[in-house]
């Protein structure tokens, strides 16, 4: 089984983003595999099962970050970024895959970092 995990942290206090839905999903079969939120620590841990998983399809993990910043600075005009999608594969259906983000009101970073 794979694992989907992620940490967010909020890049203009140095806080951990808790709360954030995150939804999974693969594109080419137009199909949704889980929605959660992170937790208040903004740690995501997620198993996907091996049937779940096509190794030629393309996932997209998308954080829904435009409401954690409505409820950390209550201006929505601040926040022009409603959400940060990543597109991937998982090629190997037992490996971890790990997507850190540092996030700011309008902009982010994040990288893949995998574990055995």
């Amino acid at each position: 089984m794979a694992i989907i995990t992620s940490h967010t942290l909020n890049g203009s206090n140095g806080t951990h983003a808790g709360s954030i839905t995150v939804m999974l999903k693969n594109l080419n079969e137009n199909r949704k595999l889980f929605q959660t939120k992170m937790d208040v620590g903004g740690r995501l841990n997620k198993i996907v099962h091996p049937d779940e998983i096509n190794e030629n399809s393309t996932y997209e993990l998308i954080f829904q970050t435009g409401k954690y910043w409505k409820n950390v600075y209550n201006d929505v005009n601040k926040n022009i970024v409603d959400e940060i999608v990543i597109r991937f594969k998982m090629p190997d259906k037992n490996k971890k895959y790990h997507f850190p983000i540092i996030l700011s009101q309008n902009s982010y970073s994040t990288w893949w970092s995998h574990g055995e």
